[in-house]
């Protein structure tokens, strides 16, 4: 016999939790007591508690990739620590909305003449940096231009290379212009290198103080321990609802899981996944699993023996098997990869293109194409990178094995990986961040100038499509380019993708959320101590 539910009840119970006035346990046991399912009576609390943001706490979130070695240096951000904070202390002109769309931060408006070479931007009067001054685009300019020229060192140096110009027209007016038309340059500019800090009076971009205009100012803290920060009171956007903010720098899972279970944190950045489904059955704590554009990636350099020959580049590809990468170290929680960094939640997405599959024979045949009866190499990895780096890696030197190669796994320390051993070492594991189009994440990482290049690679005819599709306004031709662009890395590339790996992170069940979580970056694209809020 099926249990009746009561409506009225219900509805109490609903207004209750809009009103704050009830817990999600009160709430969870009352709803099944009168006759809804465990998954309604969720997602029952989920639309009704989210109806009314409060004020309030302290926010703590457990991170992971801090290092001590981390900077303030916007063109020098990398480590996770560095995008978090960067997102609570300071501003971008645009942002990444919870459903996918582009939004307004600093920037209220945006147009393009004709060609989309010149970009016109309309900065919010109300915006304030945390010492006071008003945010204008004389700071825009200074910001943007810290990331260009001859003497950049910024990573973001390559996003901005077609970029003539840059200049103010009033206080609050910023005109791009640009060699030739630039599309994506509102999207372009939501990169979490690009934020806007004060403008020297020589016109330099003045990073060092960690002034900034978001919706936190900092209070105190220390690179690879610990921040604290409190609400930005000037901030120009709604949101901001705790009081204060700390993230603590967790490098190790257990330590970051463990300390979600106690309480001592409200959230974590990432989660172990082997126990993912342990922390679910736990009436505290939601997981939240957002399929994203991120990627796992291992880049070999095209330059160094032996990547040096396509045929060995092709035949590491060729030794591994996603599907059971996916399945034992992602958990599932991944779309599987297939060598070329554009992935099904990016526009433009070529799913026609085959799907690259475990071949080990296939494997051994273009090694003795290279001239090799067998192959040793090493990758790099650690912790870190994401959870289930080492383990995918060395699940990979066992399928390799059958291909007659012998990967071994280097195990590197957490602290300073990114500086100290990507780019650097000539195999390694990496977890890219998700970007919101396929030239974004081009222009990073596989324009042949670009300081992120990772594989080193250098493919002439992928450099002229780049260059074209930037400018292209028509949609279908500039997806043939795309998809061209992708056979090239595919096929000639040095990078293997096994996949691109969802976002797998925790909560309290006390905090809320809104209805979507953005794609962009774990913890609701890295804002969300500015999006949620606790329960009443």
């Amino acid at each position: 016999m099926t249990k009746k539910s009561d409506p009225i009840l219900i509805d109490k119970l609903a207004d209750a939790a809009r009103r704050g006035s009830i817990s999600r346990r009160s709430f969870m046991h009352h709803s099944l007591a009168a006759g809804m399912t465990a998954s309604a009576a969720t997602g029952l609390w989920t639309r009704s508690a989210n109806a009314q943001p409060r004020k309030g706490g302290t926010f703590k979130v457990g991170m992971h990739d801090g290092n001590s070695s981390d900077t303030h240096d916007p063109g020098t951000y990398v480590s996770r620590q560095q995008i978090y904070l960067a997102h609570q202390y300071r501003s971008y002109l645009t942002l990444i909305e919870p459903d996918g769309t582009l939004g307004p931060d600093l920037a209220t408006d945006w147009s393009a003449n004709e060609d989309a070479s010149v970009w016109t931007f309309e900065l919010n009067p109300n915006a304030t940096f945390h010492s006071g001054k008003p945010v204008t685009s004389t700071d825009v300019v200074a910001s943007l231009n810290h990331h260009r020229g001859d003497d950049s060192t910024s990573a973001a140096k390559a996003l901005l290379t077609s970029v003539t110009n840059i200049e103010t027209d009033g206080d609050n007016t910023v005109v791009v212009s640009l060699e030739s038309g630039l599309a994506d340059l509102p999207w372009l500019l939501t990169d979490y290198h690009l934020a806007i800090v004060p403008a020297n009076e020589d016109g330099t971009a003045n990073w060092q103080s960690g002034d900034g205009s978001g919706p936190y100012r900092i209070d105190d803290g220390e690179w690879g321990v610990s921040w604290k920060l409190s609400r930005h009171e000037g901030w120009h956007l709604e949101g901001a609802y705790f009081d204060k903010l700390e993230m603590l720098v967790l490098n190790d899972p257990n330590a970051r899981q463990t300390a979600l279970v106690t309480g001592d944190v409200d959230a974590v950045s990432l989660i172990d996944l082997k126990t993912s489904a342990l922390l679910q059955r736990d009436p505290n704590i939601e997981v939240e699993n957002v399929p994203s554009a991120a990627a796992i990636t291992m880049p070999m350099f095209c330059d160094t023996a032996p990547y040096d020959d396509v045929n060995v580049r092709n035949a590491l590809k060729l030794a591994m098997d996603r599907d059971e990468i996916i399945e034992k170290i992602a958990f599932g929680a991944a779309t599987k990869g297939n060598d070329f960094h554009h992935s099904p939640a990016m526009p433009y997405w070529p799913e026609d293109i085959p799907q690259r599959e475990y071949d080990p024979d296939q494997a051994k045949s273009l090694l003795k194409k290279a001239g090799h009866d067998s192959l040793s190499v090493n990758i790099h990895t650690a912790d870190s990178v994401f959870s289930g780096a080492v383990d995918m890696c060395v699940l990979y030197s066992e399928q390799a094995k059958q291909a007659g190669i012998d990967v071994k796994v280097i195990r590197e320390p957490n602290d300073g990986y990114y500086s100290d051993v990507w780019l650097k070492e000539s195999f390694t594991a990496v977890s890219w961040g998700a970007r919101p189009t396929p030239d974004v994440m081009y222009s990073l990482a596989y324009k042949s100038d670009a300081d992120w290049n990772e594989s080193r690679w250098q493919n002439e005819r992928f450099n002229e499509l780049l260059i074209q599709a930037k400018a292209e306004l028509d949609n279908e031709l500039r997806a043939e380019m795309y998809r061209e662009m992708a056979l090239l890395a595919r096929n000639d590339g040095g990078t293997i993708i096994p996949m691109f790996n969802n976002f797998v992170y925790a909560r309290r069940s006390n905090v809320m959320r809104g209805e979507s979580l953005a794609a962009s970056w774990e913890l609701d694209g890295a804002r969300a101590p500015s999006r949620w809020w606790f329960a009443g």
